[in-house]
């Protein structure tokens, strides 16, 4: 039992700060502001059930075409490790936010950019196949479905939190999970690079 909880609790974190659910909030309430109550469960509904099929789906496939394109795990964990350690610089120096992902409100909010490349995004996908890889299939299936939930508790209680923590409460929050998230993306890095040279 107590296995089975430090294996969530290992998958869960490195994707609750891929998936950074409180740093969203701005975005969504920012691309939602004309839109009414009806709207707004519409985009939540949408964005959520996006973020979650695609990242479900790669969970399930994306060794799979890693495989049949001849990429190794550790090929694929040290090419992942860069990615995600450069996302989150460019998301730590000034002026370049989540925010430059968006331009302009498109119709359909809720799919484009809202659950992708927003809540799913590339950060979300490579921490996720490096769990399953690390912990297996379900337990980071479990993982994953835990933080959509998250993110679709977040969305739904926009105002409120934004009124807690408030505008620089958000971004402070966000800066935390991005250091996080460059602390990750070296982390895997190292493993690529150890199972390559089998340290």
């Amino acid at each position: 039992m107590s296995s089975l909880l430090e294996k969530l609790t290992l998958t869960f974190i490195p994707i609750f700060v891929a998936v950074d659910a409180i740093g969203n909030i701005p975005i969504f309430i920012s691309l939602v502001s004309d839109h009414g109550k009806k709207q707004r469960v519409k985009v939540i509904r949408d964005s959520v059930f996006t973020a979650t099929m695609l990242a479900v789906i790669f969970v399930f496939v994306g060794k799979v075409v890693l495989r049949f394109i001849g990429i190794t795990i550790t090929d694929f964990q040290i090419a992942g490790g860069i990615l995600l350690f450069v996302i989150s610089l460019r998301l730590l120096l000034p002026g370049l936010t989540k925010v430059s992902l968006v331009n302009g409100h498109e119709k359909d909010v809720g799919v484009f950019p809202l659950g992708t490349p927003l809540i799913t995004g590339p950060a979300v996908l490579t921490t996720t196949l490096m769990m399953r890889d690390s912990y297996g299939l379900w337990i980071t299936l479990l993982s994953l479905l835990l933080n959509m939930a998250i993110a679709w508790l977040t969305l739904v209680r926009a105002d409120i939190i934004m009124k807690l923590l408030g505008v620089g409460g958000t971004r402070a929050f966000s800066k935390i999970m991005y250091i996080l998230l460059a602390a990750i993306g070296v982390m895997m890095v190292r493993k690529g690079l150890t199972g390559v040279f089998g340290l």
